[in-house]
């Protein structure tokens, strides 16, 4: 295996690490070389930590995977998939309670058309 040449992944024409902002400029850059002009590189790391809130990652695991340092700012982006998640929870419980409180009503019908 060859000897890696730099400890970051992604590094500029000139062999050096980019800058936040160098790096978002390139992804930009690249975005719309490629006919993707509503793209961005912060729309991508955004997107990423809305899918691990949807399927369940903790806010402490979308701040490794991002690199975010404070809760503060992972939870601004997952705030609205807790809502979603917590609300379809809510939901299931109200239609339980509703198919418990209406069983009496169906056994009595389930006699009468027997």
């Amino acid at each position: 295996m060859p000897k890696a040449e730099h400890l970051t992944f992604l590094v500029t024409e000139h062999g050096k690490p980019f800058t936040p902002a160098g790096f978002g400029n390139y992804f930009r850059d690249q975005c719309d070389l490629a006919g993707l002009s509503n793209l961005s590189a912060h729309g991508l790391r955004k997107a990423g930590a809305t899918r691990l809130a949807e399927v369940g990652a903790t806010d402490h695991e979308i701040m490794a995977w991002g690199g975010w340092t404070t809760l503060k700012e992972v939870q601004r982006y997952t705030r609205a998939a807790n809502r979603k998640r917590l609300a379809l929870q809510a939901a299931g419980k109200l239609k339980a309670g509703t198919e418990v409180a209406n069983l009496g009503t169906r056994l009595a019908n389930q006699s009468e058309n027997s």
